[in-house]
């Protein structure tokens, strides 16, 4: 055999190209090491998925949700400091501010958690969660129950107080959307629609009828009927709880002397000198500070109407210090936000063919889009004075947390793509047929 050229030198074999004996083991560092870096990076994919969404809907709806709950947060630290100040005896202008960031910080949480719940989960305990409000709404009743403004709809728990009547309304909203679902076929009996439907609803609606809330009741109301609307019942089996609710609504707003005096203040357009100091207050100085904002506002903090002149300047009233301090354009704004949250809403009824999806987001649009509606209208005063907060942005513990998590549930149905939200073999139903 010829032996290999001069021109090319033997390579010594290196300790990596020596064959080894036995199976390789890694050093204890450097196995710790990629263990480490792998659990890491799982730990990142995780989180990545838990945060993922699959349609734009789902950013439209979390963004506009979030920049809200930031403008509402700056609109109660400026509409609230002056009260507070006054309230803690002169030391300090945060309290209603940090309360209502403490709701935040809670709230927001709970949103993405629900934001990730199945379908199957909120059909599976709709009962059970209906159950356990009208329990909470039962307790207004009792020792714990307390009154503000002739209405009976809170409850004292030692360190913090609570509104179970704005839990009822998700709730309901959720069971709703599991009810009608279920019954889809069986809807054009009248008989499938009203049990269990009717008493369910009647009782919820009912107990805060019974604690004197008629803000609420309307807008509980309002999202039972959207409810209905969206699972496409005939509008003539609507009729009757029309005309029903024509004849008891009057009898339930006469059924407190304060909200009756209210009523018939502005049914008179507050043109008696005698009501300013009483009845007309609250809408008058409310006019007042929406006429002084003009186009521009008087700028962030310098609202006059909030040095004790405007009751709940903070809470029922926060649109009157929003038009005061940033004009015309700021309350345009807000309008803006709740269309593009209804926009949002309506793009998942539109491309979902689940009646419980379009059900329960249809009865949450009606429930936030519709509150937001009549409490500008009441600042405006184009209604009475009902006490409804405007969501998201009025100051409240409740009614933000409840809020939040409502968003979390319809959030919940943006995330899943359109091809598998459609159930197999079921076509797009009719919404508010007209047979």
């Amino acid at each position: 055999m010829a032996n290999p050229p001069s021109s090319l030198p033997r390579r010594r074999p290196t300790e990596s190209s020596r064959p080894r004996r036995g199976p390789v083991r890694p050093s204890d560092d450097a196995s710790s090491g990629l263990g480490s870096s792998k659990r890491t990076a799982g730990a990142v994919v995780r989180v990545k998925k838990l945060f993922a969404a699959e349609t734009g809907s789902y950013f439209v709806i979390l963004g506009t949700t979030l920049f809200m709950v930031v403008l509402g947060l700056v609109m109660v630290l400026s509409s609230s400091s002056v009260e507070q100040y006054i309230s803690s005896r002169h030391t300090s202008f945060f309290g209603a501010f940090i309360r209502q960031g403490t709701y935040a910080a809670v709230g927001i949480p709970l949103m993405l958690i629900v934001s990730r719940l199945p379908v199957s989960f909120l059909k599976r305990w709709a009962w059970h969660v209906l159950g356990a409000t009208i329990v909470l709404q039962l307790l207004v009743f009792s020792p714990l129950g307390y009154e503000i403004g002739g209405n009976r709809n809170w409850i004292d728990l030692g360190s913090f107080t609570a509104q179970p009547s704005e839990a009822v309304k998700l709730a309901l909203a959720i069971w709703l959307g599991m009810i009608l679902s279920v019954k889809r076929d069986l809807l054009d009996d009248w008989k499938h629609l009203a049990i269990p439907l009717v008493p369910v609803a009647g009782v919820a609606i009912g107990l805060v009828v019974l604690g004197g809330d008629l803000g609420t009741t309307m807008i509980m109301l309002l999202l039972v009927f959207a409810a209905v609307w969206f699972a496409g019942v005939r509008l003539r089996y609507l009729l009757a709880p029309l005309a029903f609710l024509a004849v008891v609504v009057p009898l339930i707003a006469q059924g407190s002397s304060s909200r009756n005096s209210r009523i018939a203040a502005w049914l008179s357009g507050c043109s008696d000198s005698s009501q300013y100091q009483a009845e007309c207050w609250q809408t008058l100085h409310g006019t007042w500070a929406l006429a002084s904002g003009g186009l521009f506002g008087v700028g962030l903090g310098n609202s006059k109407s909030k040095w004790s002149w405007l009751p709940e300047a903070d809470n029922d009233f926060i649109f009157a210090i929003i038009g005061e301090e940033l004009g015309l354009i700021g309350a345009m704004v807000v309008l803006a936000l709740f269309i593009v949250l209804a926009v949002g809403f309506v793009k998942i009824i539109r491309r979902t063919n689940d009646p419980f999806v379009r059900v329960t987001t249809g009865a949450i649009t009606a429930w936030i889009i519709g509150q937001a509606l009549v409490n500008i209208a009441v600042v405006l005063g184009l209604l009475p004075v009902l006490g409804v907060p405007l969501p998201l942005i009025s100051a409240g513990g409740s009614a933000l947390i409840v809020t939040l998590v409502a968003i979390g549930v319809v959030l919940s149905f943006a995330r899943v793509p359109e091809e598998s939200a459609t159930p197999q073999g079921l076509p797009r139903q009719r919404v508010g047929s007209l047979r």
